[in-house]
C-alpha cells in the first residue's frame, strides 16, 4: 500500500472529487481525516475518520489542526465556482471566491505546516495538494472571471509554499482538473437557462468528448500525496482531458 501509515487531511470530502480522493487515499493505506462543512455528507465513509470543518472559519481551522496533530499530507479540495464576466461579478461574490478558494487554503496550510515540517524531518517528505483548475493562470475561460482569478492565485500560493519549504522536505503542488462530473457541476447545469445545452457546452470543450469522472482525478491526488512523487514540487498538474494540447 503506497500510503501505509501516512496521516492525510482532506477538505470538502463529503462529495465529488474530495470524497473520491478520501476513499482512494484510504484504500492505499492512509489514515484519512475527511472533513466537510456539511457533516451529513460525510455519512457512509466507512473506516475513515470524519470531522465537520468550515474552512472559512479561522477558529475551526486552528482547532482541527490541533486535533489531528502532525500530518503527512493535506488535500485542500474546498472551493466555489462563480459564473460571470468582470461586468457581472459583484464585490461580494469576488470577495467570497477569494475567501474560500485562496484565503481558507492559505490558513489551513499555515495551521498544519509546523506539524508537517516535523513529519518531514522524520520521514524525509510531506505533501500538500491544492485544488486549482485549468481555468486559472493556465487558460482563460469565458464567464469565469472570479473563479479563474482565484485559481490563478492558488497556483501562485502553491509555488510560494513549494519554494519556501523545498529544502525542509515539504512538497506542494496544485491540481488542475478539466470539467469534472460532480454535484457542483450538476447544480450549475441545472441552474442554466437551458440545462440540456449547458451540458452539451461543457462536454464540447473537452477534446476527449466527455466529462471527467471523479475517478479520473483521484489517482493524481494519491500520486501527489505518495512518496512516488517525492521529486515533484511547485507544479500545476493538469488532468484536463486534452484541453491544453
Amino acid at each position: 500500500m503506497r500510503l501505509k501509515d501516512k496521516v492525510i487531511l482532506v477538505t470538502a470530502a463529503g462529495q465529488g472529487i474530495g470524497r473520491a480522493s478520501a476513499q482512494a487515499l484510504a484504500a492505499e493505506g492512509a489514515k484519512v481525516i475527511a472533513t466537510d462543512r456539511d457533516g451529513a455528507l460525510l455519512a457512509g465513509l466507512g473506516g475513515i475518520e470524519t470531522a465537520v470543518l468550515d474552512v472559512t472559519d479561522p477558529q475551526a481551522i486552528a482547532e482541527i489542526a490541533a486535533k489531528v496533530g502532525p500530518l503527512d499530507g493535506l488535500f485542500n479540495c474546498a472551493g466555489v465556482v462563480h459564473n460571470g464576466t468582470l461586468l457581472d461579478i459583484d464585490d461580494r461574490d469576488w470577495d467570497f471566491a477569494f475567501a474560500l478558494n485562496v484565503t481558507a487554503m492559505m490558513r489551513l496550510c499555515r495551521a498544519v505546516l509546523p506539524g508537517m515540517l516535523q513529519r518531514a524531518g522524520q520521514t524525509g517528505t510531506a505533501s500538500i495538494v491544492n485544488m486549482a483548475s485549468m481555468a486559472s493562470s493556465v487558460k482563460g475561460f469565458q464567464n469565469r472571471c472570479a473563479y479563474g482569478a482565484s485559481k490563478a492565485a492558488v497556483i501562485g500560493l502553491t509555488k510560494a509554499i513549494a519554494a519556501d519549504y523545498v529544502k525542509a522536505g515539504i512538497r506542494c503542488n496544485a491540481l488542475c482538473p478539466g470539467t469534472v462530473d460532480t454535484p457542483s457541476l450538476r447544480g450549475r447545469i441545472a441552474a442554466a437557462a437551458d440545462p440540456v445545452q449547458a451540458e452539451k457546452d461543457f462536454i464540447a470543450r473537452q477534446p476527449m468528448g466527455r466529462l471527467a469522472l471523479v475517478e479520473d482525478i483521484a489517482p493524481m491526488v494519491v500520486y501527489l500525496l505518495s512518496d512516488e512523487s517525492r521529486f515533484v514540487s511547485g507544479q500545476a498538474l493538469l488532468v484536463d482531458g486534452g484541453v491544453m494540447i
